[in-house]
């Protein structure tokens, strides 16, 4: 099989490149570009893993995600209809050097200030859908006045960050394709038992070494990224199958011990497992 790249292309002649992804599975791998891209998901649902956080994106989702910014879109594997993502990739140069500082767009300064965490729109997400729709039959020069408009409302609508901590240096191809084995590997295999000496095998480095490694590029340990992606697949678990034992769901999501598992469920989804179920029910 050919290894994907880590740095994706985009075509260097258009400022500004519309794309729809329109496949079972996003490009679920760990990668990187050089342009921000604004996406709009208009059919899907998935886990969505941003710099070192790891959530989900579901049908609705307007999310904003900055320049070499590493992402994983995962769409779930349960899924038997195909997911639909509409996205615009630019440079914040794209059209010029000093562009974008104008004093006219000041207002969207604190947008490429928040794009380097990667953020998801609140607000304002029924008027933005309309915009992502008509960029379909638009003419190129549409297109730019659109991306315009979609910067304006997102800069006035609440937003909410999605990192909370951005590796300073860019990923070189043979660190990022590392990097993206190891995420690979953990949402494939979270299930089931992953020691440090296993997932520091498929790093090709010690254990000792892929700690500090993971930790560097992170800021938490391999450890916590795990149980994190357990806890959103716990999640899941709990939407979809509200009659299924919580004790069930913790071992599907690669837990083995019911007390553990409520203690981190609360930690990273300020609620336990049963109150989140009673919550989701009411609603």
């Amino acid at each position: 099989m050919k290894a994907l790249p880590f740095n994706i292309p985009k075509p260097q002649n258009d400022m500004l490149i519309y794309q729809e992804d329109h496949e079972y599975i996003f490009y679920d791998k760990l990668h990187q570009h050089e342009e921000i891209q604004i996406s709009y998901i208009a059919k899907g649902e998935g886990t969505l893993v941003i710099g070192d956080t790891v959530s989900d994106y579901k049908e609705g989702d307007i999310l904003l995600i900055g320049s070499n910014l590493p992402h994983v879109f995962r769409s779930d594997a349960s899924s038997e209809h195909k997911s639909l993502m509409l996205s615009l990739f630019f440079g914040k140069k794209s059209f010029g050097d000093h562009f974008f500082e104008l004093t006219e767009f000041a207002s969207l300064k604190s947008i490429f200030e928040k794009s380097i965490y990667g953020i998801k729109v609140g607000s304002n997400k029924e008027s933005l859908k309309k915009l992502f729709i008509q960029l379909k039959t638009s003419t190129k020069i549409e297109r730019f006045i659109t991306l315009l408009e979609i910067l304006r409302l997102i800069s006035i609508s609440n937003t909410k960050q999605l990192s909370s901590f951005v590796y300073q240096k860019s990923y070189s191809d043979n660190h990022g394709k590392r990097m993206s084995a190891i995420f690979e590997y953990t949402m494939n295999h979270y299930n089931e038992t992953i020691d440090l000496t296993t997932i520091a095998d498929i790093a090709n480095m010690t254990p000792n070494a892929f700690c500090k490694y993971f930790k560097q590029r992170t800021n938490k340990t391999y450890v916590q990224f795990l149980s994190e992606v357990r806890i959103e697949n716990a999640y899941k678990f709990l939407l979809k199958h509200k009659e299924m034992p919580i004790e069930e769901v913790a071992l599907l999501a690669g837990f083995t011990s019911i007390s553990n598992f409520n203690r981190k469920f609360k930690r990273i989804k300020n609620a336990t497992p049963s109150e989140f179920r009673k919550l989701s029910i009411s609603h």
